[in-house]
């Protein structure tokens, strides 16, 4: 039994270790020294991260059978928030970003459906990040509620 504890916390810190927030890269200065600099998040990744979250205790309450509430119109400011690098926001991303944002809004509108709607909202993450940032992809799928066999 204090094995599998064992395992269990070391398994979860390693996981833990591996999804990177904040990351010190060491640059040049004029002067030819090291000099770090603290990532910083564009507008984008964070807004990302929110409605990762956000879709997270969605599905929990999807499978539960609680209430949904509204769509957060937050949402929206993904047509507008700045992106990581400037030249990812093309006709592609314009696209799947109003997918994203149909796919999310027919959760609300069409409760009935919610588990079906919830993971055509995925799928469209899923479509947009196969193309663009592969990164979150793992973690994206997660939130599948009936995944799709590979």
């Amino acid at each position: 039994m204090n094995y599998f504890f064992g395992f269990f916390f070391l398994a979860l810190f390693c996981v833990g270790c591996n999804e990177k927030k904040a990351e010190v890269k060491p640059e040049k200065s004029a002067t030819g020294e090291a000099e770090f600099k603290m990532y910083e998040m564009s507008e984008m990744a964070m807004l990302m991260e929110q409605m990762f979250s956000y879709n997270v205790h969605l599905r929990n309450r999807i499978l539960s059978g609680e209430e949904l509430g509204e769509f957060p119109e937050h949402f929206e400011k993904i047509t507008v928030a700045m992106t990581t690098d400037v030249d990812d926001r093309d006709l592609f991303f314009e696209e799947h970003a109003q997918e994203f944002l149909k796919a999310q809004k027919r959760i609300y509108t069409d409760p009935e459906n919610a588990e079906k709607n919830f993971d055509v909202m995925v799928q469209s993450c899923l479509a947009c990040h196969a193309k663009k940032c592969g990164g979150p992809i793992p973690r994206i799928k997660k939130l599948l509620i009936a995944p799709q066999s590979e």
